[in-house]
């Protein structure tokens, strides 16, 4: 059974032009600091002053160092200011819905109901029986980066997005049915990809309730990003985490690609290292993004490829090991780069909201020396994956769109 608690106290915009100013990208959607330092310049009052408080400086030559006591101090400043501003107002013991419209998507309706989830619910090797399952491996250092902001601020606002099954459609139908009776209390416009995101705030104790049961007859639930958030929680010992619950079937996925530092390489010896594990095809194209699963580009010395795996390459029972990313990652990376690590230094992750030209111009310019694109993973590798109990591979998955940070946050103790 699947659980879902009310934030005791929840941190909300006042309104719709609140939510606009406040909101952002999670912090692991940037490429690099200074990407973060320059939206603060735009949107001063933007959460990243409190998710990413080291850049937020006057200057990007003054950023302080990431999770440094310097920037945890400045950190828990905004974040006080942030709870006295006129932005802002704190409900009690509030269940929400988050409805993302993605134009890209119209005739999908994507709505979660979102809350606290039990950490202890969370499946581990302590926790076997956890019903929320995780299918990707942590970083301690990155986690305990999180759990030190946490703590710092004494306040969640990273969310959590997790998938449920929601196989016969009831509890999508007891969403939408909610947020259809009543306007949305704000809403705020994601204006790079057009998407507009609502939220819905739930105290009334019976619709918390019903709300409530509605989840619960979900058996598990599956972490689709913030494995990390989640670990911090964890970590820091708040018993719960700041989460949404999508219905699966009504998420999006996009690509997730690769820059490689890889000095040295040719086309030539590439071709003769990769043709036992995939028929290999030039392409007379400026830029290639595969979209169906086992179909891979590679860009390489001015010129597109396309490989396809061959059969031998992988193990079709082994859902984990029939991801690209992961075929990609023990046949090219480690098999002829000799990069064994998927999370190795030389290996550069671009998330969906960077295109193949992106990719392509990267390597042109010589700060990468490869590019690798990928089709989106499925939410049925997806759901496989952690049915199997198997771990997805690193990066492997970029849901689209995503929560955006500070629409909901919780306030500790």
């Amino acid at each position: 059974m699947v659980t879902v608690n009310p934030i005791r106290h929840a941190l909300v915009p006042v309104d719709s032009g609140a939510a606009q100013r406040l909101c952002s990208p999670n912090y692991d959607e940037f490429q690099s600091d200074r990407e973060i330092w320059e939206l603060l310049q735009v949107q001063p009052e933007s959460v990243l002053r409190v998710t990413m408080p080291h850049c937020n400086a006057p200057h990007v030559e003054e950023m302080l160092e990431d999770g440094s006591p310097e920037a945890l101090a400045e950190g828990a400043g905004k974040m006080a200011q942030l709870v006295a501003s006129d932005l802002t107002h704190v409900i009690e013991n509030a269940l929400f819905l988050y409805e993302i419209a993605d134009p890209l998507r119209p005739g999908v309706r994507q709505i979660g109901l979102g809350g606290m989830a039990p950490t202890d619910d969370i499946r581990t090797d302590a926790t076997p029986e956890g019903v929320i399952i995780r299918n990707e491996g942590i970083r301690e250092e990155k986690a305990k980066g999180r759990a030190d902001l946490i703590e710092a601020t004494r306040a969640i606002i990273g969310t959590v997005n997790l998938s449920v099954d929601d196989a016969d459609g009831k509890l999508l139908d007891a969403l939408q049915k909610y947020a259809d009776e009543r306007p949305c209390d704000y809403e705020a416009l994601d204006n790079e990809d057009g998407s507009a995101h609502r939220i819905w705030v739930v105290t009334d104790p019976g619709e918390v309730t019903a709300l409530r049961e509605a989840l619960a007859t979900e058996p598990h639930a599956y972490v689709a990003d913030g494995n990390h958030r989640s670990a911090a929680a964890a970590m820091r010992g708040t018993g719960a985490f700041l989460t949404v619950f999508f219905p699966a079937h009504t998420m999006g996925l996009a690509p997730y690609n690769r820059l490689v530092a890889a000095p040295g390489v040719t086309r030539v010896k590439l071709e003769e290292a990769l043709e036992d594990n995939f028929e290999i095809e030039g392409l007379e194209v400026t830029a290639y993004q595969p979209e169906k699963v086992h179909e891979i580009g590679l860009y390489v010395e001015g010129t597109w490829l396309k490989l396809t795996p061959r059969s031998s390459a992988y193990d079709a029972t082994n859902a984990a090991e029939s991801i690209d990313s992961d075929i990609v990652q023990r046949h090219l990376f480690a098999g002829v780069l000799g990069i064994e690590d998927p999370r190795a230094k030389e290996l550069t992750f671009v998330g969906g909201n960077r295109d193949a030209g992106y990719l392509r111009s990267e390597v042109d310019a010589g700060r990468h020396n490869l590019a690798v694109t990928l089709a989106p993973v499925t939410i049925e590798q997806f759901i496989d994956v952690c049915r199997q109990n198997r771990m997805m591979p690193p990066k492997s998955t970029w849901f689209q769109p995503k929560i955006r940070s500070g629409l909901v946050m919780a306030l500790l103790g």
